[in-house]
């Protein structure tokens, strides 16, 4: 490390969600000077922000965690197959209470901006404060989901009632009873605030632009010998998920979906949508490069819900026919569809009369429909995987802008750094699996290759790294030639930045599989980061 007196830190990381926890954790562990600066009051990131009704992780319990201690994951007790916010949220402080985090973490402040300075050698993040804080490198640990889409409709400021955001809820709770509530959005956070709003207001209306696909959760109470068979072989159970295909343990696919039998087919499909969850994404080889292939699944989630939903008008609205099955953020639902089937739900349709503006007492639609309500709930996603990033002026060498460069859309190396930006990595940054795997796996992996990076760069007696423009082109290539070959890019999803207008439309995350990306990972540092400009920072006099 460069011992530059007037850099204060080794590392300042932003944020204190389980990315930037993990990484002071490992930098303590190789005795660097490491600080956290986050906009929240207190730990767990996306954990803190997300307390709308029914929020829960969409990955299991036994898998959504840290892996790096053994006593840690011994002694932690999940209560249900799919966590609720606030027991996960217990959990970030818990870890933050056992590793004394939170006395290198500096809560109530948010970064502005970032810039690279050449003549110290080192990074100098400024906060809506005022304070700088110097750091020799720069790790951003903001999270892909973090900045929630503000609504932008018109007369929102004249609405009497009270109106919330999924991604900002209020602390304290929110009590909906006897109330004309009206939800616009019917994406994930949607579908399960949905159900426990409408379990408790008088009347619930939905504004439904798209519908998606959701697959049930069956979601339940945790068996003491079921958490006991895989504690015993945590190990192995975690080696597991960090070379699978998705960051998690899973069924393997049985084949090409055309090339098996159809009973096998059918039985197979039926068997993971009765398991639940992320599975039946594996259910074939070729679910998502194959439109044949997938339109068995859209076909099969079809009937599923006219199953689950009397109405047969209704039943067609929530069947998705705008996108191939799983190229949106595939839902996990507890009685999203049931839901329906409630005398006081309505579904409102606004595919062809979208919302024109919010009134005192509700909203009208473009065709001059009218809807009055008591309260308003937007459920309408965030500016997700670059939204975070760009939210802060960052300037690399020669002032370069991360905006200026990220015009046309993001272009990194391995999701992990940007080329003109010297000793910043981003931790599950745009082009890394991130959002396609549990990204509990994605989060280690990237602040455990981070960690050895730099152990590597102190034993080789190096403080400079930076992503070259050449391998920079490569990746980002390649990237989008994988992506390509998935049906992915059909969908108009967050994936692409389809939901945030005039926002550049690329497919974002990698595809090719979290252990193909975790080989590549682990091929470059083996090589000596020899895909990097590496060196030694010299003071300017």
């Amino acid at each position: 490390m460069s011992d530059q007196s007037s850099i204060p830190y080794d590392a300042v990381i932003v944020g204190a969600g389980f990315s930037g926890m993990y990484m002071l954790y490992n930098l303590r562990r190789l005795g660097l000077r490491a600080i956290v600066i986050e906009t929240a009051d207190d730990v767990g990131g996306t954990w803190y922000w997300n307390r709308y009704p029914g929020a829960r992780c969409d990955v299991e319990s036994m898998e959504y965690s840290y892996s790096f201690d053994e006593d840690l994951q011994q002694e932690w007790e999940w209560t249900e197959r799919y966590s609720a916010q606030p027991e996960i949220l217990e959990y970030a402080d818990h870890v933050a209470d056992r590793f004394d985090l939170r006395r290198d973490i500096r809560f109530g402040t948010r970064v502005t901006r970032a810039w690279w300075d050449g003549d110290s050698g080192g990074w100098v993040l400024e906060t809506d404060a005022g304070e700088n804080f110097r750091g020799h490198y720069c790790i951003m640990a903001l999270g892909c989901l973090s900045v929630p889409r503000r609504p932008d409709f018109p007369g929102l400021d004249s609405f009497r009632g009270p109106w919330y955001h999924t991604g900002r809820w209020p602390h304290e709770p929110v009590d909906f009873s006897g109330l004309d509530v009206g939800i616009i959005g019917t994406g994930s956070s949607a579908i399960q605030s949905i159900p426990q709003i409408a379990g408790e207001a008088r009347h619930l209306t939905v504004f439904q632009r798209t519908p998606n696909f959701a697959v049930p959760a069956w979601n339940r109470p945790l068996d003491a010998d079921e958490v006991r068979a895989i504690k015993k072989n945590y190990a192995a159970f975690r080696e597991g998920a960090r070379w699978s295909h998705s960051g998690y343990n899973c069924d393997d696919a049985v084949g090409p979906g055309l090339e098996v039998s159809d009973n096998l087919r059918k039985s197979e499909m039926e068997r993971r949508w009765q398991h639940g969850g992320f599975t039946i994404l594996s259910t074939f080889d070729d679910v998502n490069t194959s439109m044949e292939v997938n339109r068995l699944f859209v076909d099969f989630a079809h009937d599923n819900i006219r199953r689950r939903v009397d109405d047969p008008e209704t039943a067609r609205l929530l069947s998705p026919t705008d996108h191939p099955f799983g190229t949106k953020r595939l839902c996990v639902d507890i009685d999203y569809f049931e839901t329906y089937n409630r005398k006081n739900v309505t579904l409102v349709d606004i595919s062809d009369d979208p919302i024109g503006r919010i009134t005192p007492t509700g909203l009208v639609t473009e065709g001059g429909r009218t809807f009055d309500v008591d309260a308003l709930v937007f459920a309408t996603g965030f500016d997700a995987m670059t939204g975070p990033l760009l939210g802060i002026d960052i300037r690399g060498s020669e002032d370069l802008s991360l905006r200026d460069k990220w015009e046309a859309g993001p272009r990194t190396y391995l999701g992990l750094t940007v080329a003109g930006f010297p000793n910043m990595f981003t931790i599950t940054g745009p082009q890394s699996p991130s959002v396609l795997t549990n990204m509990m796996s994605a989060i280690e992996q990237h602040v455990e290759w981070i960690t050895d990076c730099l152990t590597w760069m102190r034993h080789h007696d190096l403080d400079r790294i930076e992503a070259t423009e050449d391998e920079e082109d490569a990746w980002v290539e390649h990237t989008i030639a994988v992506g390509d070959e998935t049906l992915y890019p059909l969908a108009n999803s967050w994936y692409v930045g389809a939901n945030i207008p005039g926002k550049p439309r690329v497919f974002t995350p990698y595809v090719g599989g979290f252990d193909t990306y975790r080989r590549i990972c682990d091929r470059v540092a083996g090589d000596g980061y020899r895909t990097f400009d590496l060196g030694r920072i010299e003071p300017r006099p």
